[in-house]
């Protein structure tokens, strides 16, 4: 069994997870952002699927990653470095997405109050997404 190859795998898997908790996190904020929004008869602004959908890109981040690292030679040459790669990109990106979901739900909280602020909301929210891009740019470049 070549543990290269496992990293790479084990990469988009933990990516792809936190995408998941991430999604569901900002999810709930802007469902409860709609409701309040419906109960006070305001319209519930759409834009909001933005915070929700932002975690997402983490599981294609892990998925470039899992293709470059599957066609290094690295991979197969130092098979240990590119497990603990794939380990410690993925959960890079992992704990990228749940930081993103839960800045997307406090985002979705505030536009649905105020109406205003998007520009410094979604700033935040790429903070959180750019500690991803950088796990996945340093990985691709080391592996």
């Amino acid at each position: 069994m070549n543990f290269g190859m496992l990293g790479a795998a084990v990469c988009m898997g933990i990516a792809a997870i936190g995408s998941a908790i991430g999604i569901g996190i900002a999810g709930q904020g802007a469902i409860g952002a709609w409701k309040r929004c419906y109960v006070n008869n305001k319209p519930a602004p759409f834009i909001l699927t933005v915070f929700a959908g932002a975690p997402l890109t983490q599981t294609i981040y892990g998925f470039l990653l899992m293709q470059q690292m599957a066609a290094s030679e690295a991979t197969s040459s130092n098979p240990a470095f590119a497990l603990g790669l794939g380990i410690a990109s993925g959960f890079a990106m992992c704990f990228s997405a749940i930081a993103q979901g839960k800045a997307g739900a406090a985002g979705s909280d505030a536009l649905g109050e105020t109406g205003k602020g998007f520009a410094q909301y979604i700033m935040v929210v790429g903070l959180c997404e750019t500690v991803a891009l950088f796990a996945m740019v340093f990985s691709m470049i080391v592996c």
